[in-house]
């Protein structure tokens, strides 16, 4: 979430003469001057540093060198117009730790910009800088990562790296840092685990991180870290280096980049995958932003009427379709895969970009890593760009193994995130048990009645809670009224384990395994800490709740049941069973999956009494979760009791 500013200006476009007469509107535009290479940028080496510009419709273009972060005096050098609408320069010597910018003239007016393609900048990314990317690694820098099989098998935590450790109990001695998650043995109140260790014995696969490029310093400024200041991150500035204030000093360009390839090393050594949350859909601010100075017009898209397209809601959307752009993005995905080791990627508005983009990068990705992950969301936005061409989910068929968060099971769950009093399954409202069925089969096809958007499981990504909107809890105090915090707790739990039995991709936010509250905040984009942080005394008030995600996490781990790899499995292995209103019943069966159980019989039980159902004769049937909710188990039928997940199994 960012907010856009409104300018009144007169954009210049650029000399018709410049470019033979071809408007940078033109679709015929990117035929003519779109440039195919892999040297965009600056490439360094301790003899000389290179710089290559796309800049089709400049008439001039220049570098711009600055000896150190203070001088306002930078040295002015000509660059060549080259192929394909660049422009290029070279220079002569080791130039190692100096800062660059852009400035080029198009049509009467000369704009300075940093580079699109910055690898480092300093603080608040105002410059780019000349840095030796092989003396920022660390001493142990490893391609080695956690082994993935398969996405199903992932759980996802999301979290924000400031939220983590913030908090005055977190016990971490570089706190709201990059390093402040790769710090082992903190402990908290009652003496329990947090930061990286909380997170790591929850028994998740991936740690998700809200975006932690450059980002405005509208949002936060890097040069007064003395000051509490927070944001999200969903405002790109540099798209390709590391956010500042996550480090201990933006000033110095190389530290940001030690200091978070160091966290990623830990992580993975820690058995854990990381996931970037990237923001490919629009800028910070059209008019100021590096792209729309240096080539103006050509990265955005357009109404009829000349104004810009709006369906992100912040100002602008970013052209993913056309060549440059979508060029950018893909050299940006591999930048952080190459460089920084990043495990996958979440798409923030993913139906704002184009179905095309989305293939490619999956493409050139299975290159490198065919267990790197994509996700994103499928939302299909109010955009110029064709419906047909959306990467949203009503096209998933045309983007396999990209997944799409299942906004369907979210609302099914726990009620509309847009009515707040609107109740969900898990508070006890009838008719959603269809919709959670939709969930439980990955959002497949599975007959005429249950099917969403996915063609196979990989393709979505169950959730209930996320940095958006409400909290879990925070919806389950706003729409039941009537109930106490001890009924709240079993209908959240409830919401928990349906998320971690479905098929698809499980996901799950920091401190939901805590029932974590932002005290009725729906939109905390720039709230303060004391709204947002990670509270580490309610982990220790809610330690149960948090034993109980460890035994969800565990359970899906321990039966491939639950993680079906193909849409053919699961409809041979799934069956739904017979039960009343507030009840989902099924069981996976036949050693679905491989599994040591021969056959599993899942009920969510949302209602507060007793209900009896029939057991399928399928064997002998013990209990194997939710204990507490069996009032009575014989051969034949189960009496559940209260709010929550049985499982039972047939053992082989």
């Amino acid at each position: 979430m960012s907010v856009q500013k409104e300018h009144r200006v007169v954009v210049d476009y650029g000399e018709p003469a410049v470019t033979n007469g071809i408007s940078v509107f033109d679709p015929e535009f990117d035929s003519h001057f779109a440039y195919e290479g892999d040297d965009l940028g600056v490439h360094y080496t301790p003899e000389a540093t290179t710089f290559r510009l796309w800049a089709p419709t400049a008439s001039e273009a220049k570098v711009l060198l600055y000896p150190d972060w203070t001088s306002t005096f930078a040295e002015e050098m000509e660059m060549k117009r080259d192929q394909g609408g660049t422009w290029t320069f070279h220079l002569e010597g080791d130039n190692k730790g100096i800062g660059y910018t852009y400035k080029v003239k198009v049509g009467e007016q000369w704009n300075e910009a940093v580079d699109p393609y910055a690898k480092a900048v300093g603080v608040n990314g105002d410059r780019g800088a000349i840095v030796d990317l092989a003396e920022t690694n660390p001493d142990y820098w490893t391609d080695d990562k956690p082994s993935l099989e398969s996405p199903v098998d992932a759980v996802i935590y999301e979290l924000h790296l400031r939220d983590l450790s913030i908090h005055p109990s977190s016990g971490v001695s570089h706190p709201g840092e990059f390093i402040g998650l790769a710090e082992g043995g903190t402990k908290g109140p009652k003496n329990i685990p947090t930061g990286l260790d909380h997170i790591r014995s929850l028994g998740v696969t991936h740690v998700q991180l809200l975006p932690m490029f450059d980002y405005s310093t509208e949002s936060v400024d890097e040069s007064k870290l003395d000051i509490p200041q927070y944001n999200w991150g969903y405002d790109p500035k540099n798209y390709n280096v590391p956010e500042g204030s996550y480090s201990t000093d933006p000033y110095e360009p190389t530290v940001r980049i030690k200091e978070l390839k160091q966290m990623i090393q830990t992580l993975h050594d820690q058995d854990l995958r990381v996931i970037m949350d990237v923001v490919y859909n629009h800028v910070y601010d059209w008019y100021l932003v590096n792209f729309n100075k240096l080539v103006p017009g050509y990265y955005f898209r357009y109404k009829e009427d000349g104004s810009l397209s709006n369906g992100s809601f912040c100002g602008n959307e970013f052209a993913s379709e056309r060549k440059m752009a979508r060029k950018f993005i893909v050299d940006s995905v591999l930048h952080w895969v190459k460089e920084y080791h990043i495990d996958g990627f979440r798409f923030d508005l993913m139906g704002l970009m184009d179905v095309e983009t989305l293939n490619e990068i999956r493409r050139r990705l299975d290159e490198v890593d065919p267990s790197i992950l994509m996700i994103g969301e499928g939302w299909n936005m109010d955009t110029v760009l064709p419906e047909e061409k959306r990467a949203c989910q009503i096209n998933a068929a045309r983007m396999p193994r990209i997944g799409h968060f299942n906004d369907g099971l979210r609302d099914a769950v726990k009620g509309s995130i847009f009515i707040y009093p609107d109740k969900g399954f898990i508070s006890g409202a009838s008719g959603f048990e269809q919709d959670v069925r939709m969930g439980v089969a990955g959002g497949i096809e599975y007959d005429s009645k249950l099917r969403q958007f996915a063609i196979e499981p990989v393709q979505n990504v169950n959730y209930v809670e996320c940095h958006d909107n409400h909290t879990m809890w925070d919806k389950l105090v706003l729409s039941t009224e009537e109930a106490t915090d001890e009924a709240r707790r079993s209908m959240h739990r409830l919401g928990s384990a349906i998320v971690l039995t479905s098929q698809g991709i499980p996901f799950i936010h920091a401190g939901q395994e805590f029932m974590r509250t932002k005290n009725g905040e729906e939109n905390s984009y720039k709230s303060p800490d004391e709204i947002n942080w990670l509270d580490w005394e309610r982990c220790a008030a809610h330690i149960g709740d948090v034993k109980y995600m460890q035994r969800l996490i565990q359970l899906r781990k321990e039966h491939p049941a639950f993680r079906l790899r193909t849409s053919a499995q699961i409809k041979k292995h799934l069956i739904f069973e017979e039960a009343p209103a507030c009840c989902v019943a099924y069981t996976l069966r036949d050693h679905a999956g491989d599994d040591a159980s021969k056959h599993l019989y899942v009920l969510y039980h949302a209602k507060a009494g007793d209900t009896t159902l029939k057991l399928p004769a399928l064997g002998t049937w013990s209990v194997l979760f939710g204990e507490e909710q069996v009032e009575e188990l014989q051969a034949d039928q189960i009496k559940a009791s209260g709010i929550g997940m049985i499982v039972l199994e047939v053992q082989s």
